[in-house]
Protein backbone atom coordinates (compact mmCIF):
# COMPACT_ATOMS: atom_id res chain seq x y z
CA UNK A 1 0.00 0.00 0.00
CA UNK A 2 1.48 3.33 -1.09
CA UNK A 3 0.39 6.13 1.26
CA UNK A 4 0.26 9.45 -0.59
CA UNK A 5 0.57 12.65 1.51
CA UNK A 6 -1.40 14.80 -0.91
CA UNK A 7 -3.79 14.53 -3.81
CA UNK A 8 -1.82 13.97 -7.01
CA UNK A 9 -3.30 10.85 -8.63
CA UNK A 10 -1.19 11.03 -11.79
CA UNK A 11 2.11 10.75 -9.89
CA UNK A 12 0.81 8.09 -7.51
CA UNK A 13 -0.70 6.05 -10.34
CA UNK A 14 2.56 6.12 -12.32
CA UNK A 15 4.58 5.07 -9.27
CA UNK A 16 2.12 2.26 -8.49
CA UNK A 17 2.22 1.04 -12.11
CA UNK A 18 6.02 0.94 -12.16
CA UNK A 19 6.10 -0.82 -8.79
CA UNK A 20 3.71 -3.47 -10.13
CA UNK A 21 5.91 -3.90 -13.19
CA UNK A 22 8.94 -4.45 -10.96
CA UNK A 23 7.12 -6.81 -8.58
CA UNK A 24 4.40 -8.58 -10.54
CA UNK A 25 3.68 -10.92 -7.61
CA UNK A 26 2.47 -8.04 -5.41
CA UNK A 27 -0.95 -6.47 -5.14
CA UNK A 28 0.09 -2.79 -5.24
CA UNK A 29 -2.48 -0.17 -4.28
CA UNK A 30 -2.30 3.48 -3.33
CA UNK A 31 -4.45 6.03 -1.58
CA UNK A 32 -4.14 9.67 -0.49
CA UNK A 33 -3.90 10.51 3.18
CA UNK A 34 -5.95 13.14 4.97
CA UNK A 35 -9.44 11.82 4.21
CA UNK A 36 -11.41 8.57 4.23
CA UNK A 37 -9.88 7.22 1.01
CA UNK A 38 -6.89 5.68 2.76
CA UNK A 39 -9.08 3.78 5.24
CA UNK A 40 -11.47 2.76 2.44
CA UNK A 41 -8.59 1.31 0.43
CA UNK A 42 -7.41 -0.66 3.47
CA UNK A 43 -10.95 -2.01 3.93
CA UNK A 44 -10.88 -3.16 0.32
CA UNK A 45 -8.06 -5.61 0.99
CA UNK A 46 -9.04 -9.30 1.10
CA UNK A 47 -9.80 -10.32 4.66
CA UNK A 48 -6.91 -12.76 4.96
CA UNK A 49 -4.23 -10.29 3.85
CA UNK A 50 -1.89 -8.04 5.77
CA UNK A 51 -0.32 -4.96 4.23
CA UNK A 52 3.03 -3.24 4.07
CA UNK A 53 2.38 0.50 4.01
CA UNK A 54 5.08 2.55 2.29
CA UNK A 55 4.66 6.32 2.74
CA UNK A 56 5.65 8.24 -0.40
CA UNK A 57 7.85 10.66 1.53
CA UNK A 58 11.59 11.24 1.63
CA UNK A 59 11.97 12.07 5.32
CA UNK A 60 10.15 12.85 8.59
CA UNK A 61 6.51 13.76 8.05
CA UNK A 62 4.56 13.48 11.34
CA UNK A 63 1.19 14.27 9.75
CA UNK A 64 1.54 11.46 7.23
CA UNK A 65 2.38 8.91 9.92
CA UNK A 66 -0.48 10.16 12.09
CA UNK A 67 -2.95 9.66 9.23
CA UNK A 68 -1.56 6.21 8.43
CA UNK A 69 -1.83 5.08 12.06
CA UNK A 70 -5.36 6.46 12.30
CA UNK A 71 -6.43 4.58 9.18
CA UNK A 72 -4.94 1.29 10.39
CA UNK A 73 -6.56 1.64 13.82
CA UNK A 74 -9.91 2.55 12.27
CA UNK A 75 -9.99 -0.48 9.98
CA UNK A 76 -8.23 -3.03 12.18
CA UNK A 77 -6.12 -4.20 9.23
CA UNK A 78 -2.84 -5.91 10.09
CA UNK A 79 -0.16 -3.68 8.62
CA UNK A 80 3.50 -2.81 8.92
CA UNK A 81 4.47 0.80 8.20
CA UNK A 82 7.92 1.40 6.72
CA UNK A 83 10.45 4.15 7.23
CA UNK A 84 10.57 7.09 4.76
CA UNK A 85 12.33 6.50 1.45
CA UNK A 86 15.26 8.72 2.43
CA UNK A 87 17.90 9.59 3.15
CA UNK A 88 19.60 7.36 0.59
CA UNK A 89 22.26 7.65 -2.14
CA UNK A 90 19.63 6.68 -4.72
CA UNK A 91 17.72 9.88 -3.95
CA UNK A 92 20.87 11.97 -4.42
CA UNK A 93 21.22 10.34 -7.83
CA UNK A 94 17.58 11.14 -8.65
CA UNK A 95 17.99 14.78 -7.57
CA UNK A 96 21.04 15.02 -9.83
CA UNK A 97 19.05 13.70 -12.78
CA UNK A 98 16.14 16.08 -12.13
CA UNK A 99 18.54 19.04 -12.03
CA UNK A 100 20.16 17.84 -15.24
CA UNK A 101 16.75 17.48 -16.88
CA UNK A 102 16.09 21.15 -16.06
CA UNK A 103 19.44 22.23 -17.50
CA UNK A 104 20.80 23.07 -14.06
CA UNK A 105 23.44 20.35 -13.86
CA UNK A 106 25.41 18.27 -16.32
CA UNK A 107 25.96 14.56 -16.03
CA UNK A 108 27.51 11.72 -17.98
CA UNK A 109 24.38 9.60 -18.53
CA UNK A 110 26.40 6.50 -19.35
CA UNK A 111 28.71 6.42 -16.33
CA UNK A 112 26.36 8.43 -14.08
CA UNK A 113 28.83 10.88 -12.57
CA UNK A 114 29.02 14.65 -12.65
CA UNK A 115 31.10 16.48 -15.22
CA UNK A 116 30.32 19.88 -13.76
CA UNK A 117 27.24 21.89 -12.88
CA UNK A 118 25.48 24.80 -14.53
CA UNK A 119 25.00 26.34 -11.06
CA UNK A 120 27.46 26.96 -8.24
CA UNK A 121 25.12 26.25 -5.33
CA UNK A 122 22.05 24.04 -4.71
CA UNK A 123 19.33 24.06 -2.05
CA UNK A 124 17.72 20.71 -1.31
CA UNK A 125 14.17 21.62 -0.23
CA UNK A 126 12.26 19.25 2.05
CA UNK A 127 8.76 19.23 3.56
CA UNK A 128 8.40 18.54 7.29
CA UNK A 129 10.08 21.45 9.04
CA UNK A 130 13.41 21.51 10.83
CA UNK A 131 13.60 17.74 11.39
CA UNK A 132 13.04 17.03 7.70
CA UNK A 133 15.72 19.54 6.71
CA UNK A 134 18.12 17.96 9.19
CA UNK A 135 17.44 14.50 7.77
CA UNK A 136 17.93 15.88 4.24
CA UNK A 137 21.48 17.00 5.14
CA UNK A 138 22.89 13.55 4.34
CA UNK A 139 21.36 13.56 0.87
CA UNK A 140 22.61 17.12 0.38
CA UNK A 141 26.16 15.98 1.17
CA UNK A 142 25.87 13.12 -1.33
CA UNK A 143 24.52 15.48 -4.00
CA UNK A 144 27.36 17.94 -3.33
CA UNK A 145 29.85 15.14 -3.97
CA UNK A 146 28.19 14.39 -7.30
CA UNK A 147 27.99 18.03 -8.44
CA UNK A 148 31.19 19.37 -6.87
CA UNK A 149 29.34 22.49 -5.67
CA UNK A 150 28.00 23.51 -2.22
CA UNK A 151 24.61 21.96 -1.40
CA UNK A 152 22.60 22.71 1.74
CA UNK A 153 19.18 21.59 2.96
CA UNK A 154 16.17 23.77 3.74
CA UNK A 155 12.48 23.33 4.52
CA UNK A 156 9.45 24.98 2.96
CA UNK A 157 7.59 24.83 6.27
CA UNK A 158 10.17 25.71 8.91
CA UNK A 159 13.75 26.75 9.56
CA UNK A 160 16.18 26.74 7.93
CA UNK A 161 14.11 28.39 5.21
CA UNK A 162 14.96 28.64 1.53
CA UNK A 163 15.71 32.35 2.06
CA UNK A 164 18.12 31.47 4.89
CA UNK A 165 19.90 28.97 2.65
CA UNK A 166 20.11 31.41 -0.27
CA UNK A 167 21.75 33.94 2.04
CA UNK A 168 24.26 31.36 3.33
CA UNK A 169 25.25 30.24 -0.15
CA UNK A 170 25.62 33.77 -1.46
CA UNK A 171 27.72 34.74 1.54
CA UNK A 172 30.04 31.87 0.61
CA UNK A 173 30.40 33.26 -2.91
CA UNK A 174 27.84 31.18 -4.83
CA UNK A 175 25.70 33.25 -7.17
CA UNK A 176 24.04 30.87 -9.65
CA UNK A 177 21.70 28.92 -7.39
CA UNK A 178 19.09 26.22 -7.93
CA UNK A 179 16.40 24.54 -5.86
CA UNK A 180 16.17 20.74 -5.87
CA UNK A 181 12.75 19.65 -4.49
CA UNK A 182 13.43 16.73 -2.14
CA UNK A 183 9.88 15.45 -2.47
CA UNK A 184 8.08 12.77 -4.43
CA UNK A 185 5.58 15.36 -5.63
CA UNK A 186 2.12 15.24 -4.03
CA UNK A 187 3.31 16.70 -0.71
CA UNK A 188 4.37 20.02 -2.27
CA UNK A 189 2.85 22.62 -4.60
CA UNK A 190 5.66 22.53 -7.14
CA UNK A 191 4.21 25.27 -9.35
CA UNK A 192 4.20 27.65 -6.41
CA UNK A 193 7.75 26.67 -5.44
CA UNK A 194 8.97 27.14 -9.02
CA UNK A 195 7.30 30.55 -9.16
CA UNK A 196 8.90 31.68 -5.90
CA UNK A 197 12.27 30.35 -7.08
CA UNK A 198 12.00 32.26 -10.35
CA UNK A 199 11.08 35.47 -8.53
CA UNK A 200 14.23 35.06 -6.40
CA UNK A 201 16.38 34.39 -9.46
CA UNK A 202 16.82 30.68 -8.69
CA UNK A 203 16.58 27.70 -10.97
CA UNK A 204 14.24 24.90 -9.94
CA UNK A 205 14.29 21.19 -10.71
CA UNK A 206 11.26 18.92 -10.84
CA UNK A 207 10.12 16.71 -7.94
CA UNK A 208 11.50 13.17 -7.79
CA UNK A 209 8.22 11.73 -9.04
CA UNK A 210 8.35 8.24 -10.54
CA UNK A 211 12.11 8.18 -10.99
CA UNK A 212 13.52 4.65 -11.09
CA UNK A 213 15.37 5.30 -7.82
CA UNK A 214 12.04 5.91 -6.07
CA UNK A 215 10.70 2.58 -7.35
CA UNK A 216 13.85 0.77 -6.17
CA UNK A 217 13.53 2.30 -2.72
CA UNK A 218 9.87 1.30 -2.46
CA UNK A 219 10.91 -2.29 -3.19
CA UNK A 220 13.73 -2.03 -0.65
CA UNK A 221 11.40 -0.75 2.07
CA UNK A 222 8.96 -3.57 1.29
CA UNK A 223 11.69 -6.21 1.49
CA UNK A 224 13.00 -4.86 4.82
CA UNK A 225 9.45 -4.88 6.22
CA UNK A 226 8.87 -8.47 5.10
CA UNK A 227 12.16 -9.60 6.66
CA UNK A 228 11.13 -7.92 9.91
CA UNK A 229 7.71 -9.61 9.85
CA UNK A 230 9.27 -13.02 9.16
CA UNK A 231 11.78 -12.50 11.97
CA UNK A 232 9.00 -11.56 14.40
CA UNK A 233 7.01 -14.60 13.31
CA UNK A 234 9.98 -16.91 13.93
CA UNK A 235 10.56 -15.39 17.37
CA UNK A 236 6.90 -15.80 18.35
CA UNK A 237 6.93 -19.43 17.15
CA UNK A 238 10.04 -20.16 19.21
CA UNK A 239 8.49 -18.54 22.30
CA UNK A 240 5.30 -20.58 21.85
CA UNK A 241 7.34 -23.79 21.60
CA UNK A 242 9.25 -22.89 24.79
CA UNK A 243 6.00 -22.27 26.68
CA UNK A 244 4.52 -25.53 25.46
Amino acid sequence: MLAVPGDSPDVADEIASLTRAARAELDVRYAPLGDERFAETLRGLPGDRSAVVVPLITGPHPRAYHDITAGIEETGVTAVVTEPLGPHPLLAEALHVRLADAGLARADRIRQFSIGAAVDGVIVVAVGGTEAAREADMTAVLLAARLAVPVIAAAVDGPPTVADSVARLRESGAQRLAVAPYVIGPELDHEQLAKLAAEAGLGCGAPLGAHSSVIRLINLRYEVAMESMESMGSTETAQDEERS
